[in-house]
């Protein structure tokens, strides 16, 4: 590296341009190819990544953050820590072992899967309970030894720190977490000593848990294992690399004997500036700064970064300064390139993956060089960044006077839940333990094509639209059939739970490529709200009234809420989340009025991601929840009090923000328990919850088809500590992901289980 200014990823995209590496894994799961062609394949695509991170200009490119499905459960298989469900007698890992953790197989169910501090991401619980870790490989060391061999790259091996991989795991009590760490640090220490005799420059070690908040334990835990790591591994240039929030206590961190500090200075809310210019920086140490948004697409006003640059310059020696995207690129698309369909004035003011990382090579360069050398590159894109705000639909005045009617009106229900209970169960007379399903049923391959050819015009709209309705008329058969008692028309007509819904709103846009990781091979394209959001017209009033015409037993409409449309969209970065979240609801308030009209009176409105959104830090929860809650009742709050309203939540931790769940005064709510094996079960022993409830019986995300008893069991867990009367019976998640046949079998299951319980309960039908 040169004594100027020099510039770091974190880590790149997985994906591939035109996701390449999905398409791989998933011909391996299917057994289109072997493990050999797989391996062969898998390397191809890593070796691309490193190049066009070399051609890009970038001094310290991250090697190891690539992987076959998820770093944090490479970082378990590298430890030995498979859980003994799944028959594992030491040594090398098998391909198949590796993803049946992942995805279960016939013998076990696959281990927990939860988002990835407030991402949409997600990652692999490890679960590590009394197991012996033992390295089973230098997943870092072979990382490190292919970027030179293939690419003549001296790469920065990364890795997943032990105390965020211990506050990620599960399986023993936090007050043993001294005890797990000894366990583990002799390994890591084998690790770091084998890159140093590789002649390892630079390691990347994750420690983003850091940033949820540090306890006097805490930082005693981080002095230990660093302080063990410094005496054992001599020499070697460790980066602890923080991102997603400020690093506090600042004090204690630089306090490490580590010999670089990595931070988040773009979602830091300023604190992690105002720490480094109250304390100053240490001689000794590089600071690794994240000074573009590693999780969000927009060109960086480079004037301000190459300001903050200069007051960081303040603090910080000459040749301790590494710049650097806030987080791994992970988060991103890989390249605008592709978007021919954007207009010019929008195009212009993207940046994913590779265009961020020319932004940082120039940001790096001008402050190294001098602006006046790179004048034309910074004029041009204050031009297209003035270009860009000033679109008229970016500053709407017609949203602008909705939202501030809306906020004279009563934020309540007309009736307390209490009271709508029992209007609710005279209008809909269902069962106890109301059997339904989360909302999606299979997007087949049929199902695909007749989109394409729709977009694409080679169908035209009523044949699409007779397409669809058969679709509905299937579902509603085979629902009818299975027995279950509150139908879904199925969702056949949406690409996406998100894409959907902003295609039909104002203030968004598509792109063509933008394609990001959430788990696994399954990629997601979040739209991208760069304007004021507006209802136009009715989005799912057509599909609903006409699976419900086909019935007699009620049929759910199916919404996305705000919460999730913002959390899992591109967000403009020129209004609060909060303010941006108002305006989706007010849009959804017409949506969830139009369907009332209809005569749809069974409406959920899906929250997976209202978890998701929540500060890293205890402190700003009450904020976040307090306008999440609110976005949520705007769209809901106005119904009549026989209209229930149901929610769906998955994949997140809610033991801790139950009564903010109760406070959304959803009439039945659905929350995925099925891969955390009924954990969150504990919480309704430690707290009342008084509203209808469902918590998803089953694992949508594997193949695998549970038997009755299986499902039985959880049903009657959950009714240990639930009452009959508001349990409801439900998959944890849409079914769109799954073919017919095993939805149908799982399905047939959950049915009989549910008729099993209700015989041993004497729960009847009414």
């Amino acid at each position: 590296m040169s004594t100027g200014i020099n510039t770091s990823s974190l880590g790149y995209p997985r994906i591939g341009k035109n996701r390449e590496w999905k398409k791989l894994l998933e011909a391996y799961w299917a057994g289109k190819i072997d493990e050999q062609s797989f391996r062969s394949q898998m390397e191809e695509i890593q070796l691309q990544h490193l190049q066009t991170q070399q051609q890009a200009g970038i001094d310290l490119i991250p090697v190891g953050d690539f992987t076959f499905y998820d770093h944090v459960l490479d970082t378990a298989v590298m430890f030995g820590i498979v859980p003994e469900r799944y028959g594992y007698k030491g040594g090398d890992i098998p391909l198949d072992l590796y993803f049946a953790m992942a995805r279960g197989n016939a013998e076990a169910p696959a281990c927990e899967m939860t988002k990835w501090f407030n991402t949409n991401y997600h990652y692999i619980v490890p679960e590590i309970g009394r197991l012996t870790p033992t390295l089973t490989a230098n997943k870092p060391l072979a990382a490190y030894r292919f970027a030179k061999e293939r690419a003549g790259i001296e790469g920065k091996p990364v890795i997943v720190g032990l105390y965020t991989f211990l506050k990620l795991s599960k399986g023993f009590p936090a007050a043993e977490i001294n005890g797990v760490a000894a366990r583990f640090l002799p390994l890591y220490v084998q690790v770091l000593q084998e890159l140093k005799a590789e002649g390892v420059a630079w390691v990347q070690i994750d420690e983003p848990a850091i940033v949820t908040g540090l306890t006097a334990e805490d930082q005693a835990l981080l002095q230990h294992i660093y302080s063990e790591i410094s005496a054992a591994v001599p020499g070697l240039n460790l980066m602890l690399q923080t991102y997603f929030e400020a690093a506090e206590p600042l004090e204690a961190l630089l306090a490490l004997p580590v010999q670089g500090l990595g931070l988040d200075f773009v979602h830091d809310g300023g604190k992690n500036l105002e720490s480094v210019t109250r304390l100053g920086w240490p001689q000794d140490k590089t600071l690794g700064a994240g000074i573009l948004d590693g999780r969000n697409i927009w060109r960086a006003d480079l004037d301000a970064k190459l300001a903050l640059v200069a007051e960081l310059q303040k603090h910080v020696p000459q040749g301790q300064l590494i710049l650097q995207p806030s987080s791994s690129l992970l988060h991103v698309p890989v390249t605008v390139e592709g978007e021919v369909k954007l207009k010019a004035t929008v195009k212009n003011a993207l940046a994913f993956a590779n265009e961020k990382l020319a932004e940082l090579v120039l940001i790096a360069a001008a402050a190294n060089e001098g602006t006046e050398r790179y004048a034309a590159e910074l004029a041009r894109s204050r031009e297209v960044l003035a270009e860009f705000r000033a679109l008229p639909e970016r500053g709407r005045a017609d949203v602008a006077e909705q939202v501030q009617a809306l906020a004279l009106l009563p934020d309540y229900r007309s009736l307390p839940f209490a009271e709508r209970v029992k209007v609710q169960q005279e209008k809909w007379r269902l069962p106890l333990l109301p059997t339904t399903t989360i909302g999606s049923f299979p997007q087949t391959a049929e199902v695909r094509q007749a989109r394409l050819k729709w977009r694409k015009g080679v169908w035209n709209q009523e044949r699409y639209d007779g397409f669809i309705k058969r679709q509905i008329a299937e579902a509603v058969t085979i629902q009818e059939e299975l027995g279950l008692d509150v139908l879904v028309h199925g969702e056949f007509e949406r690409t996406d739970m998100v894409e959907f819904f902003g295609e039909k709103l104002a203030g968004y846009l598509f792109t063509s490529g933008g394609w990001v990781q959430s788990y696994g091979s399954r990629c997601v394209k979040p739209p991208v709200i760069y304007a004021d959001v507006a209802f136009i017209e009715p989005m799912t009033v057509k599909e609903s009234v006409y699976a419900q015409s086909l019935t007699k037993l009620p049929v759910k409409g199916m919404l996305t809420g705000p919460v999730t449309i913002l959390n899992w969209s591109f967000v403009r970065d020129d209004l609060s989340r909060e303010a941006v979240a108002g305006q989706i609801a007010l849009a959804l308030r017409h949506e969830v009025s139009a369907l009332e009209e209809a005569g749809i009176e069974m409406i959920q409105v899906d929250e997976p991601a209202i978890r998701e959104g929540l500060p890293l830090k205890a402190r700003d929860h009450a904020h976040y929840l307090n306008w999440a809650v609110k976005a949520f009742r705007t769209a809901t709050n106005h119904v009549q009090a026989t209209t229930q309203v149901h929610t769906h939540m998955c994949y997140s931790e809610f033991n801790d923000m139950i009564d903010s769940i109760s406070a959304m005064d959803a009439d039945v709510i659905s929350i995925e328990t099925s891969r955390s094996h009924g954990e969150l079960i504990v919480s309704f022993e430690e707290q009342e919850y008084d509203k209808g409830i469902g918590l998803g019986v089953y694992d949508i995300h594997s193949p695998r088809v549970p038997v009755v008893e299986e499902m039985t069991s959880a049903i009657e867990r959950a009714l240990r500590v639930l009452e009959v009367q508001q349990f409801w019976i439900n998959p944890d998640c849409g079914l769109k992901t799954r073919g017919w046949e095993e939805t149908i079998a799982a399905l047939r299951n959950m049915v009989k289980a549910a008729e099993l319980v209700r015989e041993k309960s004497g729960a009847v039908r009414k």
